[in-house]
Formats: C-alpha cells, sequence, structure tokens
C-alpha cells in the first residue's frame, strides 16, 4: 500500500510529540513493506527531499507571514499528493485536512483525520470551517481518547473512532536508576524531579518553578531538571535566578528522544504543569518507564492519569497544589513508589506500537476497499 503521512512539521532530530507520533508510524508501516511517504512543512536548512528508514520526507518550505504560509502549504501539498498518487493519505492534524479533501474530491483519493489534541482543544482560524469540511469527507475520523471524542463536533461523534498515540515500550525497559544517575552525573540522596518539554507559556514551565520555589524549602534534596528549549528559555532562567533557584535547576536544552529513557529512569517524578495540551507523548513515555506522574487536569490527560493510582492531579496555573502533589510523590514509601511504577507499566502496554499499527492498517484496508 502506498501512503501519504501528512503532519505539521517533520525535523531531522525528533522533539516534539507529533513528530514522534509522525515518525512511528512511517517508520513501521515502511517495515511492514508498505510505500511510505511523509509530507511536512519545512524549515531554513532541512532538505526538501531526504530518506530516512525506508521511507521519503517531503517538506515545504513555506512564507513566513502566518495565513499565506497556511494557504501556501494546502496547495502545494495537494499537488504534492497528486503526484505521490497514494492509496491513502493519513492526515496528522485537522488543519492539515484541506489538501486531503481536495485531493479527495478530484481524484478520489481516501483520507482519515488522525486528530492530535491542539487542533481540538485550542481556537484557530476558521476552524469551524474546516473541521466541518474535513469531518464531512474524512473516510474515518480518529481521536486520541474518549476526552477528545466527547470535544470534538456532536454530529460525527458517533463515527469517531478512539484509537491513541503509541509509545516504544522496549526503549524504557531494563534501564538500572543507579547507572543512570551516574551517566548524568547525579547524586544518590537527590529527589529528582523531571520536565521535557518545549519552552512555551502554554507548557506552565514557570508554574513549575515556582512550585518548585515552595518545594525545596521543605525538601531541600530536591532537584529540577529541564530538558528543551524553545523561546521561553531565558525567561525560565531568569525566574530561576531571581528565586536563588539557579543551582538546583539544571536546563539541559534540547536532546534527542533516544536519550529520554535514561532521564526518566533516573527520575523520582515526572511532572507536566501545562495549562493547555492534547494527549502529550511525553506522558506515554513515564508509564512505559514506570515514573509518577504530577500532572494537570486538561485536556485528555485525566482519561491517562489516574489520580493516587498512576499519579497525581493538580490545577492548572497553581504552583502551592503542584508543590504539594510532588511533595506527596517524593513522600511515598517505597512499596507505595513500586505499586505506581507497576500500574504505570501494566497501562503503556495498552500503548503499543504494535497495537496502534494494526488498529491504523484495519482503518486503512476499509478506506480503501470503499474507494
Amino acid at each position: 500500500m502506498k501512503i501519504v503521512v501528512l503532519t505539521p512539521i517533520f525535523k531531522e532530530k525528533h522533539y516534539g510529540g507529533e513528530e514522534l507520533v509522525s515518525y512511528n508510524i512511517a517508520r513501521r508501516l515502511a517495515e511492514l513493506g508498505n510505500e511510505i511517504h511523509v509530507v511536512s512543512r519545512g524549515e531554513a536548512g532541512l532538505p526538501e527531499e531526504s530518506a530516512e528508514d525506508n521511507f521519503l520526507i517531503h517538506r515545504i518550505l513555506c512564507p513566513g507571514m502566518p495565513l499565506i504560509s497556511t494557504f501556501y502549504f494546502w496547495i502545494t501539498a495537494f499537488f504534492l499528493i497528486k503526484k505521490i498518487r497514494p492509496d491513502l493519505v493519513h492526515c496528522l492534524n485537522v488543519q492539515m485536512g484541506p489538501p486531503c479533501y481536495l485531493n479527495k474530491k478530484f481524484f478520489g483519493t481516501p483520507f482519515i483525520v488522525f486528530a492530535q489534541g491542539m487542533d481540538v482543544y485550542s481556537g484557530w482560524k476558521f476552524k469551524k470551517t474546516i473541521s466541518e469540511i474535513v469531518f464531512r469527507n474524512a473516510n474515518k475520523i480518529v481521536a486520541l481518547t474518549e476526552n477528545m471524542k466527547s470535544k470534538m463536533p456532536e454530529k460525527w461523534r458517533k463515527d469517531i473512532i478512539v484509537i491513541p498515540n503509541g509509545v516504544d515500550l522496549k526503549k524504557f525497559e531494563g534501564i538500572p536508576k543507579e547507572k543512570s544517575r551516574k551517566n548524568l552525573g547525579l547524586k544518590d540522596g537527590e529527589k529528582i524531579i523531571l520536565n521535557v518539554g518545549v519552552f512555551q507559556l502554554v507548557k506552565g514551565t514557570h508554574y513549575l518553578i515556582e512550585a518548585f520555589d515552595i518545594l525545596r524549602r521543605r525538601m531541600p534534596e530536591a532537584r529540577l531538571i529541564l530538558v528543551g528549549g524553545g523561546k521561553e528559555k531565558n525567561n525560565l532562567e531568569n525566574l530561576a535566578k531571581e528565586k536563588g533557584l539557579e543551582k538546583s535547576i539544571k536546563f539541559t536544552g534540547f536532546i534527542s528522544n533516544d536519550e529520554i529513557p535514561e532521564y526518566m529512569a533516573a527520575a523520582d517524578v515526572y511532572v507536566l504543569p501545562s495549562t493547555f495540551e492534547g494527549l502529550p507523548v511525553v506522558i506515554l513515555e513515564c508509564l512505559a518507564s514506570g515514573l509518577p506522574i504530577v500532572a494537570t487536569k486538561i485536556g485528555a490527560i485525566p482519561d491517562i492519569v489516574e489520580d493516587k493510582k498512576n499519579g497525581f492531579l493538580a490545577e492548572p496555573k497553581n504552583p502551592g497544589q503542584i508543590a504539594e502533589k510532588i511533595l506527596q510523590v517524593l513522600s511515598l514509601s517505597q512499596e507505595e513508589k513500586s505499586k505506581i511504577s507497576s500500574n504505570n507499566k501494566e497501562k503503556a502496554k495498552n500503548y503499543s506500537w504494535d497495537l496502534i499499527i494494526d488498529s491504523l492498517l484495519k482503518i486503512y484496508n476499509l478506506c480503501c476497499q470503499k474507494k
């Protein structure tokens, strides 16, 4: 089967959640003998076309003005998909839908739309009109969770299938905590709090630093590791300095996703303080690593993080409550920590990429049969 995976961005190093999802879908489908073409926006310095793990990547470099950039991408992607002539297009974001709609209208190419969260939960230009066109014409609509499905237009809900994103379970197996800490230069007695992501306001990292400031007064051995980068990095570093925390907070910068398992193995708790999320892949990675989670009650997070079972939930924009939940995790007995770790690893099995790809292939075959 020839398949186009249409995704917002596809860099050479896969840092973001949607990139990891599109990469894993493309790689695993290619391993099964399918011809896979990833089509995405480009960035300066990235090749227009390249090959990776037996699939092809086509990047469209767009003008800088947001609205013009969007229309340019849609039109160029339409012609590129026409040229590839796929059996099916896997659209990894509702906003990516217009080129798929046009190819179906003019050439009969079936497509599925795989909503990722921000395209459902957030507001964006022409959302109502574009969602209506895309959902009406998609051969199948997929949501990541039941919560996400409930936020999608009511008249389509009966037709929406729930399939989550996946996680590579093997990457997180059998990594010794002591060895990971030694490799990362961490001390045995330190309580390690971890956060991974792009530094944007909606990620709430500043609330985590404020929570950490509160926590440190009660637990001086706590350390915070912030993995990632972005436009808010300078502001976050300045906030850490203002609070006198620069020696207790480590900013690693961006790292390869292949390095994330070692950081999770070394950590005592993962904290997601976002004010807005869909279903972040990093939460699934926490499950696979058996790492306890403290997360804000937003988006699809409560579908994954069950309060006091595999983690703790806090209200967004509430540093005091976030700090209290972190303290609860760090104060757990060894037996309680082991139980949470076991619950997470068991839950992670539901998100194995083998299961996800199997579900997607069944949908692909149904769509192509109706072509």
